[in-house]
C-alpha cells in the first residue's frame, strides 16, 4: 500500500502554476490556473484529480495535465486551443474550457501514464558530475541509468556543453547545452563513456513518431529552445540508438551490478527526476544495492552514484555524487528542474 494514499489533487493545478512561473514559464502558469477554474467541464478528469491516490506533486499530476493539453494543441483538432498555443489570442479560460469539455476521455487517459520528459538539459549537470568522477579516478566510465525513458541522456557524451565557460563533450555535436552557470567553473576533464545502458518501465523508441509527439508535448510551449534541442537529440538517437531495457529499476540494477566489472573502468549509476515515481521500498532496494556495490569497489574498479533529484520536501533539485572507494556523499550543485541553470558548489 502506498504510504501517501488518498492524498487527492484538489488545488494541485493552482499550486503548480506558481511553480511553473518560478521556473520561467508564464504560459504554463496561466494555462494551469485556467485549468483549475475550468476543470468541471471535464468531470472524468476532475474526479481523477480529486481522488488521486498518491502524492500529486511527486506524481507530477499538473505536468501530466499540461502535457495532455499541449498534445491536443499540436494535433490542430481544437482551433481555439491551437490558436492559444500559437499566441493568436489570450482567452485561456475559453479555449481550455472547450478542450476539457470535448476531450475529457483523452485527457484522463493521458494522465494515467507516468510522465516521459527525458529532458536533455539535465545532461549538463550529469556531465559535470562525470568530469568530477574522471578527475578522481582518471578512468573512462560505463553508465547505468535508471528511468531512461527514450535513453537520450545515455548519449550525453555525444553532446556539446558550455559549463561556466568550460567547453566539454563532443565539440561538433548538433546538440548544444549551455546552462546559466553560477559559482566557480568546473575543472575540465574528458567525458569518456565506453558503455551505456538503461532501464525503464516503458522504453520509448526515438524513431517512432508517437514517441516524438509524446516527448514534445511535455516540453513547455513557451520554451521553443528546449523543443529544438529535443528534436536534435532525437535525431542523434536515431543515428546512435541508446540501449534501454524494459522492466523495474531495482531488480535490473541488482542484476547489472552482479556482472563482473572490468579493471580500468569506473561503473556509474545515475538517474534524474526518477525517485519521486518509485515506492519507498523500491528506493530502499536501490540504495541498498548501490551501497553493497560500493563496498566492493577498488581503485582499479571504482564505482559512482550520481543523483539529479528533488529533495524530500521538494524545496530544491540537488546534484549529488558518491564515489567508492570512500563512499562520501557530496552535494555538487543545486539546479533548475530542467537544467536551465546550475549553481555549482564544488
Amino acid at each position: 500500500m502506498n504510504e501517501i494514499a488518498d492524498c487527492g489533487g484538489r488545488g494541485e493545478l493552482r499550486r503548480q502554476a506558481r511553480v511553473a512561473l518560478g521556473l520561467g514559464s508564464p504560459f504554463v502558469a496561466a494555462l494551469l490556473e485556467a485549468g483549475e477554474r475550468q476543470i468541471d467541464h471535464a468531470p472524468l478528469t476532475a474526479r481523477m484529480i480529486a481522488s488521486w491516490p498518491h502524492d500529486p506533486s511527486a506524481s507530477a499530476l499538473a505536468m501530466r495535465f499540461n502535457a495532455a493539453l499541449h498534445a491536443l494543441a499540436r494535433r490542430d483538432s481544437l482551433p481555439a486551443l491551437t490558436a492559444l498555443y500559437r499566441g493568436e489570442h489570450q482567452d485561456f479560460d475559453g479555449a481550455i474550457a472547450a478542450a476539457l469539455a470535448s476531450e475529457d476521455d483523452f485527457i484522463a487517459q493521458w494522465m494515467l501514464d507516468t510522465p516521459q520528459t527525458n529532458e536533455v538539459g539535465r545532461a549538463a549537470a550529469i556531465g559535470a558530475a562525470l568530469m568530477v568522477v574522471r578527475q578522481e579516478t582518471d578512468l573512462p566510465c560505463a553508465l547505468l541509468e535508471l528511468g531512461s525513458s527514450c535513453g537520450l541522456n545515455l548519449n550525453l557524451a555525444r553532446y556539446a556543453y558550455d559549463l561556466g565557460g568550460i567547453a566539454a563533450g563532443a565539440a561538433q555535436s548538433p546538440v548544444r547545452i549551455a546552462p546559466a552557470w553560477r559559482g566557480a567553473a568546473p575543472v575540465h576533464a574528458p567525458i569518456e563513456i565506453v558503455a551505456a545502458r538503461g532501464i525503464d518501465l516503458n522504453p520509448l523508441d526515438a524513431g517512432n513518431e508517437a514517441t516524438r509527439e509524446r516527448l514534445l508535448a511535455y516540453i513547455w510551449a513557451d520554451q521553443p529552445g528546449r523543443a529544438a534541442r529535443l528534436e536534435q537529440a532525437l535525431a542523434l538517437a536515431r543515428l546512435h540508438p541508446p540501449q534501454v531495457d524494459e522492466g523495474h529499476a531495482a531488480p535490473w540494477l541488482a542484476a547489472q551490478l552482479e556482472t563482473p566489472q572490468p579493471a580500468g573502468l569506473c561503473r556509474v549509476v545515475f538517474h534524474s527526476m526518477v525517485l519521486q515515481y518509485l515506492s519507498a521500498q523500491e528506493r530502499e532496494s536501490i540504495s541498498d544495492t548501490v551501497q553493497r556495490a560500493g563496498r566492493h569497489a577498488t581503485a582499479q574498479r571504482p564505482f559512482a552514484w550520481i543523483r539529479f533529484e528533488w529533495t524530500p520536501m521538494r524545496s530544491e533539485v540537488q546534484l549529488s555524487l558518491t564515489c567508492w572507494p570512500g563512499g562520501e556523499k557530496r552535494l555538487l550543485a543545486t539546479c533548475h528542474a530542467y537544467g536551465d541553470w546550475i549553481d555549482w558548489r564544488r
